[in-house]
């Protein structure tokens, strides 16, 4: 496979990078590319040294399989040009609704790459990967009729320069200097933010519905969901508060054991102080965390779940670079 990184400077397309040195595909050769002020700078890719080239002069010509991560501007310009010539896996939220486009995890629906049609395939938010991956098994055994979710998303989620200026107002916030925000609507060192993305007319945030239309795209239309979406001062990995009523009755024990048994879950729930995932714990590793599992004592046929995850890597890296395999062996 001959493969490019669109995207391939900024924080997904360098985990891009990493997961495909421990990928089960073979490159024959990975062309990095990003915009101009970047071009002719070097990464590094199975101790060699790949030179970056200019997205605006790129030839598509050359690749199999693109990966698109550089934003929603960026993946409407280019990516109907890439995928004249390879299929594309896009990051950004452009192409996720178009009904001729198949929204993957696979974990959960790898069966729709039958259905590509303009050699695009989209990646979903990294809040609604994680979400789905655990809601697939429990599907299945129990039937969702309903979510309520609350997410605790790390700065990251917004780029490296949100990530920047957390570090950089904690510093100030701990010298007692003023703090002015650039990337945030108020202050997010020691503080937690109910805003990612824009409001719509119905006052929710673009966020949220992204995670409650992608995820009745790619799990089941029929689920009914709604959720919160909060910024918090977290570098690196997202958390999830999760409140599942299901069709069917349920035990505790069936929801780990199969939560434990699916791909990509881990279960690490004991009921001690300290016996629990944290964001902080989940940073660099593949797994989807789950903990705090207990039923809901208002609603007998609903449990709380509490779960994260690293969203450079199982959100956004991890699940493009799952899906240009699962798209090869269907291929």
């Amino acid at each position: 496979m001959n493969i490019a990184i669109v995207g391939a400077t900024g924080n997904v397309g360098r985990k891009i990078i990493e997961v495909l040195e421990n990928s089960k595909i073979s490159i024959n050769n990975l062309h990095l590319v990003a915009s101009s002020k970047s071009a002719g700078s070097k990464l590094r890719f199975k101790d060699k040294e790949i030179e970056i080239e200019q997205l605006e002069t790129f030839d598509f010509k050359k690749v199999n399989i693109t990966f698109f991560s550089a934003g929603g501007k960026i993946s409407q310009k280019y990516v109907p040009i890439a995928a004249n010539y390879s299929i594309v896996i896009d990051n950004s939220s452009f192409f996720r609704m178009d009904p001729e486009v198949p929204l993957i995890v696979p974990q959960v629906n790898s069966s729709d790459l039958k259905n590509i049609k303009k050699n695009i395939i989209a990646n979903p938010n990294c809040s609604t990967a994680q979400l789905v991956i655990i809601l697939k098994p429990l599907h299945d055994l129990f039937n969702i009729k309903r979510v309520i979710i609350s997410t605790y998303q790390s700065t990251s989620g917004a780029g490296k320069a949100p990530m920047d200026e957390l570090v950089e107002q904690t510093k100030l916030l701990l010298e007692n200097k003023k703090i002015i925000s650039k990337n945030f609507t108020k202050q997010i060192a020691f503080n937690a933010i109910p805003h990612i993305d824009a409001f719509t007319d119905e006052g929710y945030t673009k966020e949220e519905l992204k995670m409650v239309n992608e995820t009745k795209k790619i799990l089941d239309k029929n689920i009914e969901l709604t959720a919160t979406c909060v910024r918090i001062p977290v570098l690196v990995s997202h958390a999830e508060s999760i409140n599942v009523e299901f069709e069917k009755n349920f035990t505790l024990g069936k929801i780990s054991e199969a939560l434990n048994a699916a791909n990509g879950c881990k279960v690490i729930d004991d009921r001690k102080d300290g016996g629990y995932m944290t964001p902080v714990e989940a940073e660099g590793k593949n797994e989807t965390f789950i903990s705090r599992i207990r039923k809901d004592n208002s609603n007998k046929k609903a449990v709380n779940l509490w779960c994260v995850s690293d969203n450079l890597l199982r959100g956004a890296a991890l699940n493009a670079v799952e899906i240009a395999e699962a798209y090869i062996k269907y291929k």
